[in-house]
């Protein structure tokens, strides 16, 4: 017998998401130094199963304010987290966490030339592997996906 949370229906699981998403976006609305966010992964390109963890990538003026305090989190995901762990990946730094539900939630803090040409090699990989962008007032990170020839809406 595992522990934790039953993993809900994967309807219930979806309209968590796109709350989790929903909530994320309008964060980083309020937020002048947020200069995007992109949801990545399975999730992006319509092949999340229920126990899929949520990609996100927020595009910052000031990475080390998201990746220094945990302060922020639950704000930004609209509701109570666990931290799960900080870890870097190259330029991306993650701060995973986890929701009561156990839906686990990646948000991937990069530098704003994160989405700058010529597009480093990780970043397209990411993008290609599934991307739909959330909040994107400067048109940043529509501008990646055409330099890569990747539509957002996938």
């Amino acid at each position: 017998m595992t522990e934790g949370p039953p993993v809900p229906s994967e309807p219930q699981r979806r309209d968590e998401v796109l709350a989790v998403c929903r909530s994320v976006a309008g964060w980083a609305a309020a937020r002048p130094d947020v200069v995007a966010v992109g949801l990545a992964g399975s999730w992006a390109r319509g092949a999340a199963r229920a126990d899929s963890d949520v990609d996100l990538v927020v595009l910052t003026d000031v990475p080390e304010r998201w990746i220094g305090a945990d302060d922020w989190i639950a704000a930004a995901v609209g509701q109570d987290v666990t931290p799960v762990r900080t870890q870097a990946w190259g330029v991306l730094t993650e701060r995973r966490v986890r929701l009561t539900s156990g839906l686990e939630v990646e948000l991937g803090i990069v530098p704003r030339q994160w989405a700058d040409e010529p597009v480093d090699d990780g970043t397209a990989r990411v993008v290609r592997d599934g991307f739909r962008v959330l909040h994107d007032p400067r048109g940043v990170l529509s501008g990646l996906l055409a330099a890569l020839g990747v539509r957002g809406d996938r």
